[in-house]
């Protein structure tokens, strides 16, 4: 037997669906691979991890952008760190790995970019604001006096 004015029930859609999983997604975004070997560990030797630990705190971390990589708890600064002590331990010199990690990553890695003319005006806008400053102050203390 049919019963009439059954109201249908509402099915789930996929927009309910896709909530779902961007809801769970987080979870799956934890790497699951152990952290590199060199992350968390000093080097043996005292002179080459302070060699190492000198430049890591040169290195802007490429996730915090705020952090260097000595500092930072990102996995991507983790891996960093491990590259700097591993290549530190071979014998190679801090200004190699640095230019490495600059040719790799860009200027954005170190925390003194070099000079050219992308960066001329991150050099400039300092001594730039302070003279405007300079001027302003100038001309206020002028009206003041007359």
């Amino acid at each position: 037997m049919r019963v009439r004015n059954q109201v249908p029930l509402p099915r789930a859609g996929g927009e309910v669906v896709a909530a779902l999983l961007l809801c769970i997604s987080p979870a799956f975004a934890q790497p699951i691979t152990p952290p590199a070997h060199y992350a968390n560990v000093q080097l043996a030797d005292p002179a080459k991890e302070a060699s190492a630990r000198a430049l890591m705190e040169t290195l802007r971390c490429l996730v915090c952008q705020g952090q260097s990589i000595a500092d930072s708890d990102a996995d991507m600064a983790a891996d960093m760190r491990a590259l700097v002590r591993e290549r530190i331990e071979r014998g190679e010199k801090p200004a190699s790995i640095r230019d490495w990690l600059i040719a790799r990553y860009g200027d954005y890695v170190t925390y003194d970019p070099p000079l050219s003319g992308l960066t001329w005006p991150l050099w400039l806008a300092p001594i730039l604001l302070l003279g405007i400053g300079g001027w302003i102050a100038r001309s206020s203390f002028r009206r003041r006096t007359r």
